[in-house]
């Protein structure tokens, strides 16, 4: 028991620096925020309860980011989790050079987003590579960027970056399920589609669950890749809730931009909980 305890206050004393860290930059940081989110003003503000947010529900900007980043997320998570899986399940058959199969769907991962903007407008511009190879197919030139397919376009980088991170988190999931699972099946004639249904899903469904976590997570960083494409207004289906807080920022309207982040720390810290929990009983 005391070399428990013993072994307990070195392994506090390890992490205590990083937590003194994050408790001062991120901890305190956010508390002070939400009350902002109350106050009418940051400096030397009064109370006027909900206020700020009943005037975001009244915001058509507000509005307009929360639908388009809640749609982002429902067409962009299932994809990312459908696309992953079937990759991590044609690497798992591979006997030779699954490594580097592996690795090449992990090089976006380390590609940093600020050095792949020019290659993206460069790609998706009106006078871009895309519309010059349509034009040579005597296609009209399409606005990419500007229109409403600038959330397919949105989509598939989002595809393109995170694909490789869900693989490797199926990968290590298939590794897990025992071979006598699958064994027992094929002696008993099943089809493929029947040891998927019946085993591979199931045995998948926690590491299912942290994918899909992770994948509504990397879905709100997509913002990073907008802003720098298309700035700080762009096409009406690609503005989120982090331009609209962005903007906020940017104009020093913090009561509203504390407001707007408090509701979706409240949504996101709903939903992960309902996973987790989910989570729970799928491993019990």
């Amino acid at each position: 028991m005391e070399l428990r305890k013993k072994i307990f206050d070195k392994g506090f004393f390890f992490i205590l620096p990083g937590l003194i860290g994050f408790c001062i930059f991120f901890i305190f940081p956010f508390f002070l925020s939400m009350v902002y989110a109350f106050m009418d003003r940051p400096i030397n503000g009064s109370f006027i309860g909900f206020a700020n947010f009943t005037s975001l529900f009244q915001s058509r900007a507000y509005i307009m980011g929360l639908v388009n980043t809640l749609r982002f997320i429902a067409l962009s998570t299932p994809l990312n989790l459908a696309i992953s899986l079937g990759i991590a399940i044609l690497i798992n058959r591979i006997i030779k050079g699954r490594e580097w199969f592996s690795l090449l769907f992990l090089i976006p991962l380390v590609i940093p987003s600020g050095s792949m903007v020019f290659f993206w407008k460069t790609l998706f511009s009106f006078e871009g590579a895309l519309n010059g190879l349509l034009n040579n197919f005597g296609i009209g030139k399409i606005n990419w960027l500007d229109s409403s397919l600038a959330l397919p376009v949105m989509i598939f980088i989002f595809l393109w970056k995170n694909c490789g991170y869900n693989m490797i988190l199926f990968l290590a999931g298939l590794g897990n399920i025992p071979k006598d699972y699958y064994e027992a099946a094929w002696m008993d004639n099943a089809s493929s589609y029947h040891v998927f249904r019946h085993i591979t899903l199931p045995c998948l469904l926690p590491t299912g669950i942290l994918a899909l976590i992770m994948s509504i997570i990397n879905s709100f960083k997509i913002f990073r890749e907008i802003f720098l494409i298309t700035g700080s207004y762009p096409h009406e289906s690609i503005y989120t809730l982090q331009h609209f807080m962005n903007n906020m920022f940017a104009s020093l309207n913090y009561p509203r931009l504390t407001s707007a982040t408090a509701i979706l720390v409240l949504i996101i810290a709903l939903f992960t909980q309902f996973l987790l929990r989910l989570e729970r009983k799928a491993a019990a």
